[in-house]
């Protein structure tokens, strides 16, 4: 199945150069290009694209405003959005994935990590760039003091030891493929554990599903443990 992207960045250039390295790559084409968060709206709705790279600086409605109309809590039938900026703020990429995003990327981090992001978004994974993703969810999930212990919230959460070891894979980065390899079971049990999970924490995505890990404490647990 060909993966149909819609590119959103006012630079004329950067998409050009996003169009060349995806059309490189075989199964995936792009759909369409915006210039402003207006016009990737519009487009957006047209064209119904299995992914979408966003820009955040843009002229009108913002990359992050424009996340959050075509994939934020509420939308009824939400795009994959992953953002691609030039700005490594932790502020935008909370922003981000709050709004939405399954992925953030930064414009420099080359064709290889771009395309792994566009097939991870369009097969229902989330990908933030690896520079960025423990900072981040160690920075904005932790709150001020861990209320219970991380294995009491898990049983709150109805949560079961092979979930448990699920998330912990999910936190630190790694793909489903990597998970099912790690604990030893098939990629399709990986992904029920995943699809439980989410169901029992109310999370959106495999994002948000690692800033629980973080803020629950599980991380940390699983870091003492290691050494």
């Amino acid at each position: 199945m060909t993966i149909r992207v819609l590119l959103a960045d006012d630079q004329a250039m950067v998409r050009t150069g996003f169009r060349y390295m995806l059309e490189a790559e075989e199964g995936i084409e792009v759909a369409g290009e915006a210039g402003d968060g207006l016009e990737a709206l519009r487009l957006a709705g047209e064209l119904r694209p299995d992914v979408v790279l966003m820009d955040i600086r843009m002229p009108g409605v913002d990359g992050l405003e424009a996340t959050r109309r075509l994939a934020g809590p509420g939308v009824a039938d939400p795009l994959k959005v992953v953002v691609v900026t030039t700005f490594d703020l932790d502020e935008y990429v909370h922003a981000a994935l709050e709004g939405g995003a399954v992925g953030f990327l930064l414009k420099d981090a080359g064709p290889a990590l771009l395309i792994e992001a566009v097939r991870a978004a369009a097969r229902g994974d989330a990908l933030v760039a690896p520079n960025i993703t423990v900072r981040l969810l160690k920075h904005f999930a932790r709150p001020a003091r861990t209320p219970r212990r991380p294995e009491e919230e898990a049983r709150r959460q109805g949560l079961t030891e092979r979930e448990l070891d699920t998330v912990r894979a999910v936190a630190e980065g790694l793909t489903n493929t990597e998970a099912a390899e790690r604990l030893f079971v098939s990629l399709s049990t990986v992904k029920t554990h995943l699809a439980s999970v989410q169901a029992k924490l109310h999370a959106r995505n495999r994002v948000e599903i690692a800033a629980w890990a973080y803020r629950s404490g599980l991380m940390d647990t699983e870091g003492s443990a290691s050494g």
